[in-house]
């Protein structure tokens, strides 16, 4: 489990295919200073498990649907990433409950510069757009974000947005995406648990 709370850029060290999967290797010292074999690292919102480290990187292998699902498929050695390890009992819980299971992807609609903030238009998928609400968490890149603004219900294309400060678009990589780029999304687990459990209730 994680918080959402993005604690290290990392970067690209490698991305090949390696056999039916992939493997990954991220430049993350911060990441991997307590990291064993085995442990979970969420990587824009990914969470991937170490298989092999060194004194400051981590491989982790990807199976093929979750490149599928994702923005890896995009990213190239040299691209910096969200990082963020898993979260211990007794941790405090800054953002929200993040599991690293993301529902896919996204794309940056429109961004407006504002009075020491930013705002990003975000697409939704029809299919996931009942379980982002205004005011509620959701993980952009890993990121745990609040909805500031959501479309109605009847428009065609549906959408959110969130508003940045300064602190996170430093921090992150929400810092420098464009228009048109590509971003990974996880909804609300707790919303996720209510739709099923409606969804039992009805039939």
């Amino acid at each position: 489990m994680f918080t959402g709370i993005i604690e290290e850029l990392g970067e690209i060290v490698s991305f090949e295919r390696s056999g039916e999967a992939w493997r990954l290797t991220v430049r993350g010292p911060l990441a991997v200073s307590d990291a064993s074999h085995g442990d979970s690292i969420a990587v824009n919102g990914l969470c991937l498990t170490v298989v092999d480290r060194t004194a400051d990187a981590f491989t982790a292998d990807v199976m093929q649907i979750s490149v599928d699902m994702s923005t890896l498929a995009d990213r190239r050695p040299g691209d910096r990433v969200n990082l963020e390890r898993a979260a211990a009992a007794g941790d405090r819980l800054g953002g929200h409950i993040v599991q690293g299971h993301i529902d896919g992807t996204a794309e940056v609609l429109s961004i407006a510069e504002g009075d020491g903030q930013r705002t990003v238009r975000i697409s939704l998928d029809p299919e996931h757009a009942h379980l982002v609400v205004r005011k509620g968490s959701i993980a952009v890149d890993g990121i745990s974000l609040t909805a500031s603004a959501v479309s109605g219900p009847d428009e065609a294309q549906q959408w959110f947005e969130v508003s940045l400060i300064p602190e996170t678009l430093a921090s992150t990589t929400l810092g420098f995406r464009a228009v048109g780029d590509r971003v990974n999304l996880e909804t609300d687990i707790i919303a996720r648990h209510v739709e099923r459990m409606l969804q039992r209730e009805a039939s």
